[in-house]
């Protein structure tokens, strides 16, 4: 959507909103791994689409995967017996999920690992959406990410990353130590040793 074009936005809705209402219906609540696309069906396609009802169905049932999994904690439906530690986790709140306001939902999930502790760095990576990819934006792509990568370097943490991918290869890409970032669904799987 980023560049404006909002016929492909209505294309791909008929493509993909029948599907997934269809998935609503049969008692599936849905999940994307990337908060970008979360926030695009849970609000910028209700936005765009305010009088579609199937449009709305499928907002209502969309979450961030942690916050849906710290809904199943509350419900005593997540497993928490964890096979591996992870240490300390650097932790950058991708932006999309603030303006979701779920920022800390992923921050708590990795905290059930015992021993974990998790630093939230909440704080502009220089992506949003195609700024950090263009050559005419590089140098001040750079000067945005730095104090993240400043913030990640100083946590001396075990592991590092965000729930954007993005956001995360633009903390690596400053960082420039050869440690790779690990996405927060990846950390919980190392967690239970799966």
């Amino acid at each position: 959507m980023e560049p404006g074009d909002l016929e492909a936005v209505r294309a791909l809705k008929e493509i993909n909103i029948p599907e997934l209402a269809r998935l609503v219906d049969e008692g599936w609540d849905l999940t994307a791994l990337i908060p970008f696309c979360v926030l695009m069906f849970k609000m910028e396609l209700p936005l765009l689409f305010p009088d579609d009802p199937a449009v709305l169905k499928v907002g209502a049932a969309f979450y961030d995967p942690f916050e849906d999994l710290l809904l199943r904690h509350k419900e005593g439906k997540v497993d928490t017996v964890f096979k591996q530690p992870l240490g300390k986790v650097a932790y950058h709140a991708a932006c999309h999920q603030r303006v979701q306001n779920i920022r800390r939902k992923t921050r708590e999930i990795l905290a059930l690992v015992p021993g974990a502790t998790v630093e939230i760095i909440e704080r502009c990576s220089s992506h949003d959406g195609t700024y950090a990819v263009k050559k005419e934006f590089h140098t001040s792509a750079m000067k945005i990410v730095q104090p993240v990568a400043e913030r990640v370097r100083a946590a001396q943490a075990d592991h590092y990353g965000s729930d954007c991918a993005m956001a995360a290869h633009r903390i690596e890409h400053c960082l420039n130590d050869g440690r790779a970032p690990e996405s927060p669904i990846s950390l919980l799987r190392r967690a239970y040793g799966i």
